[in-house]
């Protein structure tokens, strides 16, 4: 059997594509490759092992403006049978967004998580931070044409909604669209390459930055 090697050349790619990379029993993954890889937010699953612990799990979070609908969503979420972690808050008592969806973003980047939900006030400010992290495509969808376009069109992995803007019953018709259409693909996976090699670019900007 040929030993493979994973190098900071391969994560790059991976990033480029937005897909995981799948490595053998035997396979090594070179120096700086893993790091990398959790920068770009690229998961490294090893073939035979136990099957990644988020394949269905939904992470939730919120800031007071979305607390209600963020909770009423994990109650609907846990009876259809998904595994729901909730990054906070917890309570209506005023915080601040960018916390929360960074800690979301960052579960679905690390592959802990299989998508992620977050609730504001608007569904805008917490897209904002949330794409900030690298490896997630997040989209602040308020109908069922926003939420089938973000999934069909730019295979989102976060999805933001404005518990200031819809209710309950609209929001559950949107995440429920939203989790259930694919991909896809096509030309569009194209134009999904392109936003992914932005966090690329970002990541060798950001190590230049820190050479001084």
């Amino acid at each position: 059997m040929t030993r493979s090697i994973v190098t900071q050349d391969v994560v790059r790619a991976a990033a480029r594509r937005g897909r995981a990379i799948r490595v053998g029993p035997e396979d090594a993954v070179a120096p700086g490759a893993r790091a990398l890889a959790e920068a770009l937010g690229v998961r490294i699953e090893r073939e035979g092992a136990d099957p990644p612990s988020g394949a269905l799990t939904l992470v939730v979070g919120s800031d007071h403006a979305g607390f209600v609908l963020k909770e009423e969503l994990k109650t609907w979420l846990s009876q259809k049978g998904y595994a729901v972690r909730d990054v906070g808050c917890h309570s209506t008592e005023a915080v601040d967004y960018p916390d929360y969806a960074r800690a979301l973003a960052e579960m679905v980047a690390r592959g802990e998580a299989w998508r992620g939900i977050m609730v504001d006030g608007a569904g805008i400010g917490s897209a904002m931070v949330a794409n900030k992290v690298a490896g997630v495509r997040a989209a602040p969808c308020y109908d069922l044409s926003t939420a089938r376009n973000a999934r069909e069109h730019n295979d989102a992995n976060v999805l933001t909604l404005g518990g200031g803007l819809i209710g309950a019953a609209l929001a559950r018709q949107i995440v429920e669209l939203w989790l259930a259409t694919e991909f896809a693909g096509g030309r569009h996976a194209r134009r999904v390459e392109k936003i992914n090699a932005l966090d690329v670019a970002r990541a060798g900007t950001s190590r230049r930055d820190d050479r001084g």
